[in-house]
């Protein structure tokens, strides 16, 4: 548990979509129970950047994005929302930076049209956020199995909030579908996503209308209506992106 430091609320921020899947086993170290305490106090201390650089899918975007905008901390908040929500740092990463990085990530792992298909997204428009990497690198890669439903899951979505019961949230999102052989935003639908672990959580004060951020199934944040338009643009860009090569 975290004591005695200052919080830095990129690394709060972080753990709050990192949990999701690393408490599935999906990413990063086996540290749940610890980045869970982290984020519940609110506190940062020296041990908890180790923990996070664990997450090696993330972290090589989150130092591409601050190094393009001249950000000396890859976990700085902003460059934080940059990849999992979407903000302007992302429009200031120059091609050919995106390139290289891409090749160095799946440079050794994807071969053939695989690997091509990857590598021309960048200069076709891709930009560091997450959706890409879910829809076009993460689904070639296959781990784990990239079906429509972990596609679907591992992406960051957004949900209104319809009702708070329990330790869950019923929620209104649209979910990835294949529709005449393209990946689409379905229709809204209602569906149940958690929000807390033992009676506690990070969108606890998470009221019907609101917006909240989504991930494997759980809450991250609750979104201003910017956030969430930005998330939008985000994933039906990227979308559009990883059509070209479904």
């Amino acid at each position: 548990m975290p004591a005695g430091d200052e919080a830095r609320p990129g690394l709060l921020r972080f753990i709050r979509y990192a949990f999701p899947p690393n408490r599935l086993g999906y990413c990063g170290g086996d540290d749940n129970d610890t980045l869970w305490g982290y984020a519940l106090e609110g506190l940062t201390d020296a041990g908890l950047p180790p923990l996070l650089t664990k997450f090696v899918g993330a972290v090589p975007y989150l130092q591409l994005i601050a190094r393009a905008n001249g950000i000396a901390d890859p976990f700085d908040v902003r460059v934080v929302e940059a990849y999992w929500i979407g903000n302007e740092l992302l429009e200031r990463v120059e091609v050919r930076q995106l390139y290289h990085a891409l090749l160095a990530r799946v440079g050794d792992q994807l071969t053939g049209r695989a690997r091509e298909w990857v590598l021309r997204k960048a200069p076709a428009g891709a930009r560091p956020h997450h959706s890409f990497h879910v829809f076009d690198v993460w689904r070639h890669l296959g781990q784990p199995a990239a079906t429509l439903s972990s596609l679907d899951s591992c992406r960051i979505g957004w949900g209104r909030v319809v009702a708070v019961v329990g330790n869950q949230l019923v929620v209104e999102r649209q979910p990835v579908v294949y529709r005449d052989g393209q990946l689409a935003l379905q229709t809204a639908e209602r569906t149940v996503v958690d929000r807390q672990v033992d009676g506690r959580g990070l969108v606890d004060g998470a009221q019907p209308g609101d917006w909240v951020a989504l991930h494997w199934g759980w809450a991250c944040e609750i979104l201003t209506d910017r956030q969430r338009q930005r998330l939008e643009r985000y994933t039906l860009h990227h979308l559009a992106l990883a059509n070209e090569t479904v």
